[in-house]
């Protein structure tokens, strides 16, 4: 039976029963480079063993992290769900990170659409759109204090859809199922993920983490697990590289004995 102890070390992350960000890889990388595996696996499991972040949501923020849709990579998601149900995470919680997962998408308005309105004025183009729209979810959102400015050109461009994207969004947030400083650590993940690296979310959503209490060093270990995160090319490609080299050695062994 596990002592208030051994539950502690496990919720803390210090005894992770899982390695890190790792899947089987990890063993052919030993055999073929300890030294180096040794270092690096260190270094990468780190977040796991420090404490500073709870280990369900580190665990979270590994599915953020391979679930989002900039990544979409499916063993790890896998891999971090079954961590996260192990570490305690409900149901409910593990759907709100892939929820946000998808929604991370409106980036690509808050990039495109600026761009739009300004190529589309020095070029002389103006929307044939000229009915008023309701958006109420948009409103509501600048009422509690949440609006983003950024929002503003797409709102000018499409007001309808706009609402539509603030509703479907605001359900997510509006729900409370994880506490506002694990969203806003969540949030800074998606941004400064290698494979997004959005730097007005970065600022915006670690400003806000520090205001509902996250400390410097919570925020940095969301910003080392993003960085862990690099160990997926050694998880992709050491056991391509382990299967191609048994493939021509294969080849070779065939050719040598044909002579």
């Amino acid at each position: 039976m596990a002592t208030s102890s051994d539950k502690e070390t496990e919720a803390t992350g210090g005894s992770p029963r899982e390695t890190g960000p790792w899947d089987d890889a990890l063993a052919t990388l030993q055999e073929w480079d300890p030294q180096w595996a040794a270092i690096c696996e260190k270094m990468t499991t780190n977040p796991w063993t420090s404490g500073v972040l709870p280990h369900k949501t580190v665990e979270l923020i590994g599915v953020a992290l391979n679930a989002a849709c900039t990544n979409l990579n499916p063993d790890g998601t896998r891999r971090h769900i079954r961590a996260a149900l192990r570490a305690g995470a409900s149901r409910e919680e593990i759907l709100m990170v892939l929820k946000m997962a998808s929604v991370m998408a409106i980036h690509s308005c808050s990039l495109g659409a600026p761009i739009l309105l300004e190529e589309a004025k020095a070029a002389g183009v103006k929307p044939s759109r000229k009915e008023t729209v309701a958006t109420p979810a948009c409103e509501k959102a600048r009422a509690m204090g949440q609006w983003n400015d950024a929002w503003n050109p797409f709102v000018e461009l499409d007001p309808a859809w706009t609402d539509q994207f603030m509703s479907t969004g605001g359900s997510i947030y509006e729900s409370r199922i994880v506490s506002p400083k694990v969203v806003e650590l969540l949030s800074i993940a998606f941004d400064a993920s290698y494979t997004h690296m959005y730097a007005p979310g970065i600022r915006r959503h670690i400003k806000a983490a520090l205001q509902v209490g996250a400390t410097m060093e919570e925020i940095m270990e969301v910003l080392k697990l993003c960085v862990v995160q690099g160990v997926q090319a050694c998880n992709l490609g050491v056991p391509i590289l382990a299967e191609e080299l048994t493939k021509l050695s294969s080849e070779r062994h065939r050719s040598g004995g044909n002579h």
